[in-house]
């Protein structure tokens, strides 16, 4: 089974990120159908990469033979210590488009949101950018610890014995930054927040690497195993209102909920320094088919 592959597509500047709602009384399986035929050639002009997902309860409905275990919907708030919390804000649909330039994006998410309208609304939507290369707002690099190209799928990717082979389980969330509260540290004091250099992207180390650091409070390791998540962040926003949307792949929602539960401290460890600076705002989980499975519910084309 294959991954989506705009899921490993890097170097689109341009990306426009859509979550959708199911209408009322319309039949998922008549969605999952509509989405299946957003296919070439409607979709690659001009180099556009898609990726489709679907909430894990609505999957589970239409495909429930190819649903892995125990995948939900981010379908309650998480609330870690002092009540500090991130929001729930579950779609039954999404839809990424990434693309050199946002024109493309832009026409073929008109495109789309039309081919959609009979089933479902759009709730929510993000435009996405490059910064700086590979940084994020804070200046500092995003995904340093990415796996390369060649592991990622094995990161990324259900596997090949399981139900839902060849899919992901998608993260994503929306996080505003505080520029000016983090601009306003001195640079030694952002990088004890995040626990990298800012030039250079170099992990502290030993009594240099501060406890509640984003580092330490996103690595996930079980049993002195640690567990990477292939993430695919862009910025978003303008100079007023502005941050991160988080974009993570995994083969496994576990160790997503447990990277989430040790950012708001509700493992014993302190509170992620990270999020006194930024601020969650949406939060969504999303099964990503493989395109045999998403194939199996398209429409025959006319020869």
């Amino acid at each position: 089974m294959t991954g989506q592959t705009g899921i490993f597509a890097l170097g689109d500047a341009a990306h426009g990120f859509f979550e959708y709602t199911l209408r009322a009384g319309a039949d998922a399986e008549a969605l999952v159908r509509a989405v299946a035929d957003l296919r070439p050639p409607h979709t690659t002009v001009g180099g556009v990469n898609l990726v489709v997902g679907f909430r894990p309860e609505l999957w589970q409905r239409v495909d429930p033979g190819d649903t892995p275990p125990g995948v939900t919907g981010f379908n309650l708030p998480l609330v870690g210590v002092d009540g500090y919390t991130m929001p729930a804000t579950q779609a039954d649909l999404f839809v990424w488009l990434a693309a050199a330039a946002y024109d493309i994006v832009f026409d073929l998410g008109l495109e789309t949101r039309d081919a959609l309208a009979p089933l479902a609304t759009l709730t929510r939507e993000f435009t996405g950018w490059s910064y700086r290369h590979s940084r994020d707002l804070t200046g500092f690099e995003d995904g340093t610890e990415n796996p390369n190209l060649y592991e990622a799928p094995a990161i990324a990717l259900i596997g090949a014995d399981a139900p839902g082979a060849g899919g992901s389980v998608l993260l994503f969330q929306q996080w505003r930054h505080d520029t000016d509260a983090f601009r306003a540290l001195s640079q030694t004091a952002q990088e004890r927040v995040i626990g990298r250099t800012k030039p250079d992207s170099i992990e502290l180390t030993g009594a240099a690497m501060p406890a509640d650091s984003h580092v330490s409070r996103t690595k996930v390791v079980r049993d002195g195993r640690e567990f990477d998540i292939f993430r695919r962040n862009v910025p978003y926003g303008t100079v007023s209102d502005h941050g991160t949307l988080f974009v993570g792949f995994s083969a496994d929602q576990g160790r997503m909920q447990r990277m989430l539960e040790q950012m708001a401290g509700l493992d014993g460890g302190p509170r992620d320094a990270l999020t006194r600076y930024t601020t969650p705002l949406t939060g969504s989980y999303y099964l990503v088919p493989a395109i045999e499975t998403l194939a199996r519910f398209t429409t025959p084309e006319d020869d």
